[in-house]
């Protein structure tokens, strides 16, 4: 803020006395008729010309003030003058008051323009231009969308082969070879050594593996018209003959209870069955009846 002072505080203007200062040349301009009125200037060349002429005939040095000179309608009255006089008084007076007081207190204006020179917002006051209501902001994603469906893709394998492991895991060490009918078991018969069982049913009938293990042979073979043979983590060998099909390939890992094949009639058969065989040390073979029990499977009753 800028206080004000009234001038008659000083008293009267014209009681002042500037002559002999550093205002008194600005005091003897204040006092010059030609400021009545700064736009009625049509006669200011002759007044100056007028003016000049006397001072260079009789007094070189009198071109400070030039003497009002009467004449002239368009000037204003002596009253008019004194108050254009007083009015630019006032005004020196008050930008002079005003450079002092800024100087002595420096206002808060500089420091309003401080911080809005440097781009910041008063508290408690929001910026003219700013937003309203709720905004939506669009966020770049961290990922694209191939990188989570990846990711996606990667957790659903994840979890199908731990539930895979999971299954294997609680499934049983030991299985019976094929569902059917025990129609023949080990021994001779016409001759020969029967070396294993025969358990009967309809063509395609699944073969399962009997225990966990590795396919040594998968395919066709003389007497047997094609085969599917294991070995088991203890060195036992079983055998799968005359089968349909079969879905394995030979070093191919299996467990218990997976399908390995269908039951056929390929081979020397007299009808479709499954012919299963024993072998512990890979090459000597053995009743599978009571090797099965041992381990929990019945292949049924005998049929004849």
């Amino acid at each position: 803020m800028t206080d004000i002072v009234p001038f008659n505080e000083f008293g009267r203007l014209d009681d002042l006395d500037f002559h002999g200062g550093a205002f008194g040349s600005e005091a003897e301009i204040l006092r010059a008729p030609e400021l009545d009125d700064v736009a009625d200037t049509d006669e200011m060349p002759l007044t100056l010309m007028r003016r000049m002429d006397i001072n260079v005939i009789h007094d070189p040095d009198a071109t400070d003030v030039i003497p009002r000179v009467s004449g002239g309608q368009h000037r204003k009255p002596a009253a008019s003058a004194l108050k254009g006089r007083v009015m630019i008084a006032a005004m020196a007076a008050g930008a002079a008051a005003a450079a002092a007081h800024t100087a002595i207190n420096p206002s808060d204006e500089a420091s309003a323009k401080a911080v809005l020179a440097s781009d910041t917002t008063v508290p408690g006051t929001a910026a003219p231009d700013a937003p309203r209501g709720v905004q939506v902001v669009s966020v770049t994603p961290v990922a694209s969308s191939s990188v989570h469906s990846e990711e996606l893709a990667k957790g659903a394998a994840y979890a199908q082969e731990r539930a895979e492991r999971e299954a294997r895991l609680s499934a049983p060490l030991f299985v019976k070879p094929t569902n059917g009918i025990f129609t023949s078991g080990f021994g001779y018969r016409w001759g020969a050594l029967h070396a294993g069982v025969d358990i009967a049913g309809p063509i395609g009938t699944p073969i399962y593996a009997v225990a966990d293990g590795v396919v040594i042979e998968a395919g066709p073979t003389a007497g047997y018209g094609a085969v599917v043979k294991l070995r088991h983590r203890d060195g036992t060998v079983t055998l799968y003959g005359h089968v349909n099909t079969w879905t394995v390939s030979a070093g191919q890992a299996v467990m218990a209870g997976d399908q390995i094949a269908t039951i056929g009639n390929r081979g020397f058969s007299t009808g479709p069955h499954c012919h299963f065989e024993v072998m512990p040390n890979g090459t000597d073979r053995i009743d599978p009846v009571p090797w099965l029990a041992q381990r929990g499977i019945s292949v049924g009753g005998y049929a004849g």
